[in-house]
């Protein structure tokens, strides 16, 4: 029978530095089957119990009968994070419709926090499919998360940062996938996997050198965009998201 503990990471550029330590770690990566797919894709399989633990989002946490955070690191911003944006080719007073990316769900259902909350406005949700970024066109915004939100960067006109936009709205940073387990799992593997992570954090220079990603600055987005570690701040922040959840 495999002992092997199950953990989902998300596909995306933003995981690499976390996991970097991981697949650097020959006694720790013996230890796991390491699962790589998209936020939503990882969301269900942990929710199916397809894995033990997972870099979800925590949008989640509400469907969750038994959960743990572990680790101290998520995939947070304090600030712009870049690559989780509102697209529109017009101005936002103009927009009237808004599609909604497959990839995700913490990131739609902060969309839909911010057009109520924040900007105040009603707009018609469309599901997006494989293709949705070809539908940004008029008054037809897009949430675009990921890699392709940072190529997105280079083609929509307006780009309105939903972390950034969160914090104007709050005053706390985001958080918007955390490391999550469906049961309780042993002390002595999470103490590992958490020093592990904390290594690609402390060592970006060399997470980078195999990384090329012309479309946007890699060491920018690792160190001012996205904020690693999991505050108290964070937190909040975390605490304030769920709390509107139901307000959406």
């Amino acid at each position: 029978m495999d002992k092997r503990i199950r953990v989902g990471a998300v596909s995306y550029l933003n995981t690499k530095p976390l996991l970097f330590g991981v697949t650097k770690d020959a006694t720790l990566i013996a230890q796991i089957e390491l699962i790589e797919d998209y936020p939503a894709r990882i969301a269900e399989m942990l929710l199916k119990n397809e894995i033990d633990v997972g870099l979800i989002p925590i949008a989640v946490l509400t469907k969750m009968k038994e959960s743990y955070i572990v680790t101290d690191f998520c995939i947070g911003a304090e600030g712009e994070v870049a690559s989780v944006c509102l697209f529109s080719e017009r101005p936002m007073e103009e927009i009237t419709h808004v599609l909604l990316d497959y990839q995700s769900r913490t990131s739609v259902q902060l969309a839909k926090v911010l057009l109520k909350h924040y900007w105040k406005k009603e707009v018609i949700f469309i599901d997006g499919g494989i293709d949705f970024r070809n539908q940004i066109i008029g008054t037809t915004a897009g949430v675009v998360i990921g890699d392709r939100a940072l190529e997105q960067r280079k083609i929509s006109p307006y780009i309105y940062d939903l972390a950034g936009c969160w914090k104007n709205m709050t005053g706390l940073p985001f958080v918007f996938a955390a490391w999550i387990a469906n049961k309780k799992l042993d002390n002595d593997f999470l103490i590992a996997f958490n020093k592990a992570n904390a290594y690609g954090i402390e060592h970006i220079d060399e997470v980078l050198e195999n990384l090329h990603f012309p479309v946007y600055d890699l060491h920018t987005y690792y160190t001012t965009n996205i904020s690693y570690q999991l505050t108290s701040e964070k937190r909040k922040g975390l605490q304030q998201f769920l709390s509107l959840l139901n307000t959406v």
